[in-house]
């Protein structure tokens, strides 16, 4: 998708015709609230490590720390819960006066919830989550249960 941005407002079709710069307004904002409406879900990568009868489960958290985020494993389903705070860089903290001054918000906020079933039971007693850099890891081993054993056979 590609977004085109528009600098000078003199630049303005609308504007060309002798419109003024607050009819072109309504057409920024109807943009940046379609993008600010995307759906805030996790976005992850799993893959499996057969050596080791694990899966890794790698997400993008930005900006989280490791006590802002809820992960609960039951059986076969992994849940990964949190929230983004809104922030401005100037000031840390949230500002809903500035609002109307984004002309692209692309930054998630907002909370989350990410509900993922995997084809294994997980031994959730052996978890391990690790956060570095914004990308959360998860390694996730398999159940003893979910795990192939080898079966001995008796001769007479």
């Amino acid at each position: 998708m590609t977004f085109y941005l528009q600098t000078y407002p003199f630049d303005s079709p609308v504007l060309a015709l002798g419109a003024s710069v607050a009819q072109d307004r309504p057409y920024r904002r109807m943009t940046r609230r379609w993008v600010e409406n995307r759906d805030p879900t996790l976005r992850i990568n799993v893959r499996e490590d057969a050596e080791r009868d694990t899966y890794i489960l790698s997400a993008l958290v930005p900006g989280l720390k490791s006590d802002e985020l809820n992960i609960q494993v039951l059986e076969d389903v992994v849940r990964i819960q949190g929230e983004y705070k809104q922030s401005t860089p100037q000031s840390g903290s949230a500002d809903k006066a500035d609002e109307s001054s984004y002309l692209v918000r692309e930054l998630p906020n907002g909370s989350f919830t990410r509900t993922l079933r995997l084809p294994a039971a997980i031994d959730s007693d052996h978890v391990e989550a690790n956060i570095t850099d914004g990308v959360l890891t998860l390694r996730l081993p398999k159940a003893e249960s979910a795990r192939p054993k080898q079966i001995k056979i008796k001769s007479n």
